[in-house]
């Protein structure tokens, strides 16, 4: 899923695009899945002919704002918002007048035709949990905020106290959107192996020194990604946006090298998901029970990297 830097990188480049010269106006939305758009009021067509004023971001969603430079009053409605959530495995990609999608149809959620390209909305999934949504004013976009903490603009008394709000394992809280907003399972895992921190510490049994680490290594490591990723993209719309990066230390790198200390990277798989961390750096060495196959191997199952 994009998380906080690779949302944010898109903002850019779509504020480059659609903002900068003034806003540029929606000519049409075309929907070619049936199941991605999640509201029906006011109607999709009410934002043909309407000019993007902001694109801003709400939690790992995406919104376009539409012509908010003139007040609400009885006489014009409050403005529309037309809210992205890309979840799973939603990409955008641009394309100037003329140039070819360059991705199969069946990809393709949505288009959005502006006077000056056209912006694709793309699923590379069969479940379809990419979806879109039209609000009308600020109130409908506040009730799609889980209203987490923005991680980059939080003091370190306002880190702590999201933290430790409910006692749950520093991975489920970092990613949980209620208390944080933006981080999900790829940049926690490289926050934790910054902070060298267990990702199954349970947050209200953190030091003050542990918390402190942690709300260093959060906010440099979103930082740091925000600086990599948009200075990969040279100007241009991102276009390969993934949850695994070579350059990342530990997730999506399950037995390969730990790049500080050299040690196998390690993993817990759960759901959908797994978690991936550096056994040496973060745990003392001690291996994190997989709720599969250490149940597997019940006694055999190896505690330490020894």
């Amino acid at each position: 899923m994009p998380e906080l830097p690779d949302v944010v990188v898109y903002i850019e480049s779509l504020k480059a695009r659609l903002i900068d010269h003034g806003g540029r106006r929606l000519e049409r939305i075309n929907l070619l899945s049936p199941f991605v758009l999640r509201s029906v009021d006011p109607p999709i067509a009410s934002v043909h002919g309407q000019t993007v004023r902001d694109v801003r971001r709400v939690g790992k969603r995406i919104v376009l704002v539409f012509d908010d430079d003139v007040p609400a009053s009885p006489a014009r409605p409050a403005p529309l918002f037309l809210v992205i959530h890309l979840m799973i495995a939603g990409r955008l990609r641009w394309r100037e007048p003329g140039q070819k999608p360059g991705v199969g149809p069946k990809l393709v959620l949505a288009s959005f035709e502006f006077e000056n390209g056209t912006l694709l909305f793309t699923e590379a999934s069969s479940k379809k949990r990419a979806s879109i949504q039209l609000v009308r004013g600020e109130a409908a976009v506040d009730a799609l905020d889980p209203g987490g903490l923005e991680p980059l603009d939080a003091t370190r008394p306002a880190f702590r106290e999201a933290l430790t709000r409910e006692n749950h394992t520093v991975k489920r809280a970092l990613t949980d959107p209620h208390l944080f907003s933006g981080i999900g399972n790829a940049y926690s895992d490289e926050i934790l192996h910054a902070a060298k921190l267990s990702p199954l510490k349970q947050t209200r049994s953190m030091s003050d020194e542990e918390i402190g680490r942690l709300f260093d290594a959060t906010q440099s490591t979103l930082t740091r990604w925000i600086d990599r990723l948009r200075d990969a993209c040279g100007g241009k719309f991102p276009e390969k946006v993934t949850a695994f990066r070579d350059e990342m230390a530990v997730h999506g790198r399950f037995r390969l090298p730990c790049p500080v200390c050299g040690a196998p990277v390690q993993r817990i798989v759960y759901a959908e998901n797994e978690c991936n961390y550096c056994a040496k750096c973060q745990t003392g060495g001690r291996r994190l029970a997989d709720r599969s196959l250490s149940r597997l191997l019940k006694d055999d199952w190896p505690r330490s990297l020894d």
